[in-house]
C-alpha cells in the first residue's frame, strides 16, 4: 500500500507517532496546515493532544474549518484521533464558549468523580452494529473528556470507564477514535491499515 496522507499540524498534536505508524502502514504522509492541500488529500489524519480551544484556535487560525467540515459531511476519508474526535463536536466543557467544527451533534464531558482523570492506560473497545473499521481489542486512551453516546446517523464504538463512553465513530470513510490507534500496537496498526483501504463515502 501506497497512499499520500496529508497529516493535520496543529501544535497541539502528537504528530512523531501518528507520522511513525504511518510509514509503517506504507504511506507517504506530509505535515500541512494548508486548507487546500488538506480539501484534496486523498486521506487526512486529525491528531490531537491537549486543551481543546487550543485545538480550535489553530484549526481557526489555518483557515481549516471548512475543509474539515467539509470532507466530514461528504464522508472523505478522515481520521481523527483523540483530542481530534472532540473537536468535531459542538463543543467541549474543557473550553466553555469556544465552537467545535460542529460536524458531531453534543459535546465533550469530563469523567465523573468516581474515577480517575485522566484515563490513561489500555482499555476493551466494542464495536457495535454497523461499525466497518472498528473491531474489538484493546486500545490505548489518554483523555479526561469524552462523548457520551453514540449520535444518530454514526455507528462506532463504546468503551467503559465510570460508564460506558465513546471509544470511537464512524460514518462514511470518516473514523474518529478517542483512543491511540498509533499508540494501540498490532491491533491500531490494523485499524489504521483498514482506514487507508477506504476511498470515499460508503
Amino acid at each position: 500500500m501506497t497512499r499520500d496522507v496529508v497529516v493535520v499540524g496543529t501544535s497541539v498534536a502528537n504528530i512523531a507517532s501518528v507520522l511513525a505508524a504511518l510509514r509503517r502502514a506504507g504511506t507517504r504522509p506530509v505535515v500541512s496546515l494548508d486548507p487546500v492541500e488538506v480539501d484534496r488529500a486523498e486521506h487526512v489524519v486529525l491528531p490531537g493532544v491537549g486543551a481543546f480551544g487550543a485545538g480550535m484556535e489553530a484549526i481557526a487560525r489555518a483557515g481549516l474549518t471548512e475543509a474539515l467540515a467539509g470532507r466530514v459531511a461528504a464522508g472523505r476519508p478522515l481520521l481523527a484521533v483523540c483530542l481530534g474526535l472532540q473537536l468535531l463536536a459542538e463543543g467541549s466543557e474543557e473550553s466553555p464558549g469556544v465552537r467545535g467544527l460542529g460536524v458531531l451533534p453534543g459535546i465533550a464531558r469530563r469523567y465523573g468523580a468516581a474515577v480517575r482523570v485522566p484515563q490513561l492506560g489500555w482499555n476493551r473497545v466494542w464495536p457495535v452494529e454497523g461499525a466497518r473499521v472498528i473491531e474489538p481489542g484493546s486500545a490505548y486512551f489518554a483523555n479526561s473528556y469524552r462523548m457520551e453516546s453514540i449520535p444518530p446517523g454514526w455507528s462506532g464504538a463504546t468503551a467503559e470507564y465510570g460508564g460506558p463512553f465513546v471509544a470511537a465513530l464512524e460514518r462514511g470513510a470518516v473514523v474518529a477514535c478517542q483512543f491511540h490507534p498509533e499508540l494501540s500496537g498490532a491491533w491500531g496498526a490494523a485499524l489504521i491499515r483498514r482506514w487507508l483501504e477506504m476511498e470515499g463515502a460508503c
